[in-house]
């Protein structure tokens, strides 16, 4: 593991929801390079989420995996009381776990809505509300959201934008009431990311990538590093922000 004098998160304790694959295993990477101790949730990937944990451990680097549904609330605020156990406090949070589905509004289930609003909006309330009261002066708090907040260039994605743009004015919201705890809260907003669940190759690829200024997707590295940015003990100025990480994308 890195030494203190190049490991700016060294002491630090941090929990990413969703962060056995893409962008939340990619964050779950850079924060424990940064010297973070990290515990992550994961739902449906058991091998990702084991695999990622003996690669950082083989690093010296302390990580932890938490089982959690992220489309109930209960879990999601559990899985804050474990991460808390077991890395001793809690000094970040990442919420990334989210779900993407994308229909005309007139065959769109209502049972799809609900789901979407449980993933992408409830369970981030709930782990917010769950880790606030550990979280101290210096405490970070950083959701992941998408540009969809702000454009929708394709059909179908309305629901999707709707949840991410209800992510974005729960940042705002808190603020206030955060911010004389010494807590910063931020929304990054990624534009097209190439990951196995948003590949940038074939039909819908080929649709976007002419609308991203530099001519091509993100890295799930690129969120990470922005998350990095945020969590660093010199970001205490930063809070209330919606940074859009998108190629240009929303130009």
């Amino acid at each position: 593991m890195s030494t203190t004098s190049d490991a700016p998160l060294a002491g630090r304790r941090a929990l990413v929801t969703g962060g056995s694959r893409g962008i939340g295993a990619a964050t779950v990477r850079r924060l424990t390079a940064d010297g973070a101790a990290v515990a992550f949730t994961y739902q449906s990937s058991p091998d990702a989420a084991q695999d990622l944990v003996d690669e950082l451990e083989a690093t010296g680097a302390k990580v932890a995996a938490i089982k959690a549904d992220s489309a109930d609330a209960l879990a999601v605020a559990a899985a804050v009381d474990e991460a808390v156990e077991r890395l001793g406090g809690l000094d970040i949070l990442v919420n990334n776990a989210g779900v993407a589905q994308g229909a005309p509004i007139e065959s769109f289930p209502l049972e799809d809505f609900d789901r979407m609003l449980d993933i992408n909006v409830k369970a981030v309330f709930a782990a917010i509300q769950r880790a606030v009261p550990h979280l101290g002066a210096g405490g970070r708090i950083i959701t992941i959201g998408s540009v969809n907040a702000d454009r929708v260039p394709t059909v179908g994605f309305s629901v999707y934008a709707l949840t991410k743009a209800a992510v974005a004015g729960l940042t705002r919201g808190l603020v206030r009431e955060l911010g004389p705890r010494g807590i910063t809260i931020n929304t990054i907003q990624p534009g097209p990311v190439a990951t196995d669940m948003n590949p940038d190759t074939g039909d819908f690829a080929d649709e976007l990538r002419p609308l991203i200024a530099v001519g091509q997707y993100g890295q799930p590295r690129d969120i990470a590093s922005a998350v990095a940015y945020l969590a660093h003990p010199e970001s205490g100025f930063i809070t209330g922000v919606t940074w859009n990480i998108d190629g240009g994308f929303v130009i």
